[in-house]
């Protein structure tokens, strides 16, 4: 009867205590520093631009993939980009990461860059 006492109480009070830590909100500047500190530039820029010479390097900002799928692929990656384990960079790290990615504006249009308009 203990057993399910203890059970019972854990899952009453599950939602307070959780409610008492919300997950911290993503750090854009620790993104920044662990997408460069991590190597992530070196192939998709550091601006997240990505390579047009690698169709493997994609753009990755100013709209970087859902939090969910960009863990996914960062931790069982296809083509040629390393693996990124949870020892590595966390869950959390990698939320930060997206943030940082999120938060870089727009590149302007070609069409409003006079050098390219002659």
């Amino acid at each position: 009867m203990k057993k399910w006492m203890a059970i019972w109480a854990f899952v009453v009070f599950l939602p307070a205590v959780h409610a008492q830590n919300p997950p911290a909100p993503s750090n854009v500047e620790n993104g920044k520093r662990l997408y460069l500190k991590n190597g992530c530039y070196e192939c998709h820029g550091t601006v997240g631009q990505g390579a047009q010479a690698n169709p493997l390097a994609p753009r990755l900002a100013p709209r970087p993939p859902a939090l969910a799928a960009l863990i996914a692929y960062v931790r069982k990656p296809a083509g040629g980009m390393p693996p990124y384990v949870s020892r590595v960079m966390s869950d959390a790290e990698l939320e930060d990461v997206r943030a940082y990615l999120a938060s870089i504006p727009e590149p302007p249009p070609l069409k409003s860059i006079a050098l390219l308009n002659p």
